[in-house]
C-alpha cells in the first residue's frame, strides 16, 4: 500500500460589503450556529467564479457580482486520528442585487446579517473559522487583485486539451 495523496478541499468564499456593513450568513454547524462569509466548496467541473457565484445565491438568495480577489488562504483543522483536512479558500469581493424572489437559504443557513466591523470584531466567538475576519481584514486592508489572475483549463469544460 503506497503513501495516500494529499489534496487540500477548495472552497470560494464571498466579502460583500455595502455602507461599512458586511454580509455575513449564520449557518447551523456541529458547534451551533455560526457566523461565515458566503462560502462553501468548489464543485466538480466549476470555474471559481462559476463556484462563488453559485455560493452567494445559495446562501443569501442574490445573484453575485465578482469584482477582484481579495487573496488565497489556507488553513488546516487540528488533525484527529487519520484525518488531515486542509483547506485553500479563494476570496472574493463583490456586490450583490436583491434578494432573488421565492428563492430561499440552502441549509444549513438560517439567516443572514449585514454587520459593522466592529460587530464582526465582537463577534469572534460565534465565527465558523478565523478566515471570516481574516478575508475581511484582507479587505479592509484594501486587497484587491484582477480577476484575470485566474484562468481555468477549458479542458475541465470540453474534455479536450487545452486551447
Amino acid at each position: 500500500m503506497g503513501a495516500s495523496r494529499w489534496k487540500p478541499n477548495v472552497t470560494v468564499a464571498a466579502v460583500i460589503e455595502r455602507d461599512g456593513r458586511f454580509l455575513l450568513v449564520e449557518e447551523m454547524t456541529s458547534r451551533g450556529l455560526r457566523l461565515n462569509t458566503p462560502a462553501g466548496h468548489l464543485e466538480a467541473g466549476e470555474s471559481l467564479l462559476d463556484g462563488v457565484v453559485r455560493e452567494v445565491l445559495e446562501e443569501t438568495m442574490r445573484p453575485f457580482q465578482p469584482q477582484a480577489l481579495v487573496g488565497i488562504q489556507m488553513g488546516r483543522l487540528p488533525p484527529r486520528g487519520d484525518e488531515d483536512i486542509t483547506f485553500l479558500r479563494f476570496a472574493f469581493a463583490g456586490t450583490v442585487a436583491e434578494p432573488v424572489p421565492g428563492r430561499v437559504y440552502d441549509s444549513p443557513v438560517v439567516a443572514n446579517h449585514w454587520l459593522s466591523w466592529d460587530e464582526l470584531r465582537a463577534s469572534r466567538e460565534r465565527h465558523r473559522s478565523h478566515f471570516v475576519l481574516d478575508s475581511i481584514g484582507l479587505y479592509r486592508a484594501g486587497q484587491r487583485h484582477p480577476l484575470e489572475l485566474l484562468h481555468t483549463d477549458p479542458s475541465v469544460y470540453t474534455g479536450g486539451p487545452a486551447a
